[in-house]
Parts: C-alpha cells; sequence; structure tokens
C-alpha cells in the first residue's frame, strides 16, 4: 500500500508533485494521529478511523485538491461542491502560496465532524 501512496507522487511531474507533496506534509502535520491510506486510487487521509480526505488532481486544470469528505457540512469560501451531494474540494494552484490559514481552518472543523462520524459507529 505504501508504494502505491509513494508512486501517486512520484508519477507526477513539477510543480505538480511538490504541490502534492507539500499538501501531503500539511495534512499530516495537522494531527499526530492521521493516517495515510490507498483507496479508490488515490491517497487518503484517515482521522479517528475515518476517511477525511484525499488528494486528487482535477482533469481541467491539472491543478490538485483536497477532497473532504465532510466538506458538504463545512462552509468556507474557499470550498467548492461542484456536483458533489456530500463532498467539497479545495482547490490549490501549485504556482501560488498555498492558503496554509484557510486549511487550518477548514480541517479544524472537518475533524470534528469526522471524529463524531466515528463516535456514531
Amino acid at each position: 500500500m505504501e508504494d502505491k501512496i509513494t508512486q501517486f507522487y512520484l508519477d507526477r511531474e513539477e510543480p505538480l508533485r511538490s504541490a502534492l507533496l507539500g499538501l501531503r506534509d500539511i495534512i499530516m502535520d495537522l494531527d499526530p494521529t492521521i493516517q495515510t491510506a490507498w483507496k479508490y486510487g488515490s491517497p487518503f487521509f484517515m482521522y479517528e478511523g475515518k476517511n477525511l480526505c484525499y488528494l486528487w488532481i482535477d482533469k481541467h486544470t491539472h491543478h490538485p485538491y483536497i477532497g473532504l469528505i465532510d466538506g458538504g457540512l463545512i462552509e468556507h469560501p474557499l470550498l467548492e461542491r461542484g456536483d458533489r451531494k456530500r463532498m467539497k474540494i479545495l482547490p490549490i494552484n501549485p504556482e501560488k502560496d498555498f492558503p496554509i490559514e484557510a486549511i487550518q481552518e477548514i480541517f479544524a472543523e472537518a475533524m470534528i465532524l469526522c471524529a463524531e462520524r466515528a463516535k456514531r459507529r
């Protein structure tokens, strides 16, 4: 599994590779209990044993984004719903500075929602 996750990052060209690795590091630094998993062909991040988010690449812009599992319950101006019913995404421009403060705000709420979902099971 770890090899598939590593290969996901290594198969990308710059600046996409660095952007994805940077996003991975930001997410992993949010909480020491966040774990990675390979699901549905992409790297997922787990919190309290539940899916928190995943990284993917937009097929039109070729920019990375963070897909938030409970994003539909989070109101933040940088989140986009698109055609998704439950999730929202946080698109990232790999050639600009990451919105670190916004990511921290969004994930603070996302981790609360994820922990609540974990307690219900």
